[in-house]
């Protein structure tokens, strides 16, 4: 396995990432959801056994009474057990007088006093080791009592400890069954809607390099959906461009085997003379021929560039003007070469539009090369606001064959000049004006020849 593949082994499903992502929160909401409502429950438990035990306070008071010793609790122990009756916690009590002295109960059972003119106080105690809850009534001199009191009744805490483990054990049992049956439920929903990227991987694992067609997409989900269109997408953009690097290759094979042919046979006849002029000749003949074939080569690239920037255009202000007389003056070599009067007219005004300067180049190119190939002794580049035009005055092409010129490998009708070339000059120009937005025209010039204009649509 490759390091790549032993990644992916190693890292975590989908599945499983979005059952940690969904189940973790929720676990951890619901924990802390348990432990406020277990905190809400233990304090209204606190509350009622507190009550509980303020109750007894107060039903001992009630038998708290003058007698002939001073202040006595007028319940015999049998009935004070019976008041204080309860069948887990042990319960103490004590009848105090305000300065500690004890009148009936346990010696030594002491609790903080109540606080801010309350009557009683609850607190945590401890007593012979023991840790108790505690509740403190203090009762002022009434009619029949001279001397004011106070009573202390304490527990153990089994029972409250019992009560919030058991609210504990019923809060968080079923909350983590719950919790178990949900992420069942997730796990078997989540790979029943991820199924369809299991089965759109596989089926690319299982697909054939050479085959682009689209892949099946189950439409479970909009994401499913999109993943699929966009594999779709991509295999249809692979095709095209392969598609194109196919016809590139088959036009290259199929235009170059002439020429190369050619100067090969020239080459070899060459070869087989002993006289120099027979040498000079076919080596003129070569270098015509070595000519028309790099010309070709140079087309088929620009071709294979149109069909690239199909997808990867990016369109800058351009100034038409000065892209205009740049080439100008680089094809004015070649025209006085051939006898042929190159000129610009309106390229005084600055002219700016959005557009591909290496495509707007590649027009007036293929337009001044067609030119001064097939047009006449006057070639003139104009620019009339945003459209381009060139201008020649040779034979013109007639108005039925214009239309075929625009496709790849047209030629102009036999036994003409026209049918001499490749067939590939306009149609460079024509798909540069279609990836420019652009409006390609061809007119009968004045008072010969062909006009070819440009229209650019966007200024800027």
């Amino acid at each position: 396995m490759t390091e790549s593949q032993t990644a992916a082994v190693r890292a975590p499903s989908l599945t499983q990432r979005v059952l940690r992502n969904v189940l973790v929160p929720l676990a951890l909401t619901w924990m802390v959801g348990a432990v406020i409502a277990l905190v809400i429950a233990n304090y209204f438990s606190e509350q009622a056994f507190d009550r509980g035990m303020l109750d007894d306070a107060y039903a001992l008071s009630a038998n708290v009474q003058a007698g002939e010793r001073g202040i006595e609790l007028m319940l015999s122990p049998r009935e004070v057990a019976t008041v204080l009756f309860d069948q887990v916690d042990k319960v103490y009590f004590a009848v105090q007088r305000l300065d500690g002295s004890l009148i009936s109960g346990q010696a030594g059972l002491q609790a903080p006093l109540p606080v801010d003119g309350s009557r009683y106080r609850f607190s945590d105690v401890n007593y012979e080791g023991s840790t108790l809850r505690a509740v403190v009534l203090e009762h002022d001199a009434e009619p029949d009592i001279s001397m004011p009191y106070r009573v202390i009744i304490a527990q153990t805490t089994l029972s409250r400890t019992a009560l919030v483990r058991q609210l504990l054990g019923y809060a968080l049992a079923p909350q983590i069954v719950l919790l178990i049956l949900l992420a069942v439920w997730l796990w078997h929903g989540i790979r029943s809607d991820l199924r369809p990227l299991g089965d759109l991987q596989r089926a690319l694992d299982r697909r054939d390099v050479r085959d682009l067609s689209p892949v099946p997409v189950v439409q479970t989900s909009r994401e499913i959906q999109r993943l699929g269109n966009a594999v779709n997408s991509l295999f249809e953009r692979l095709g095209n461009s392969v598609q194109a690097q196919r016809e590139f290759v088959g036009n290259v094979a199929h235009e170059l085997r002439t020429p190369l042919a050619g100067i090969r046979a020239l080459a070899e006849y060459g070869l087989a003379q002993h006289d120099t002029k027979v040498w000079r000749e076919q080596l003129e003949r070569v270098s015509e021929r070595q000519a028309r074939a790099s010309h070709l080569i140079d087309q088929l690239l620009a071709l294979a560039l149109a069909e690239e920037a199909r997808t990867e255009l990016k369109r800058v202000p351009v100034r038409l003007d000065v892209l205009a007389e740049q080439t100008v003056l680089r094809h004015l070599a070649r025209a006085d070469a051939r006898g042929v009067d190159l000129g610009a007219r309106g390229l005084d005004d600055g002219v700016i539009v959005n557009a591909n300067e290496a495509l707007v180049e590649g027009i007036l190119d293929n337009l001044i090369d067609n030119a001064l190939r097939y047009g006449g002794r006057t070639i003139t580049v104009e620019l009339a606001g945003h459209t381009l035009s060139v201008i020649d005055d040779g034979p013109g092409i007639p108005l039925e064959a214009q239309r075929d010129l625009m496709q790849r490998w047209a030629q102009g009708p036999a036994g003409e000049k026209l049918g001499q070339g490749s067939g590939l000059g306009l149609s460079i120009v024509s798909r540069y004006a279609e990836l420019l937005g652009a409006e390609l025209r061809l007119e009968a010039a004045e008072p010969t020849g062909l006009r070819v204009s440009v229209a650019f649509g966007e200024v800027a």
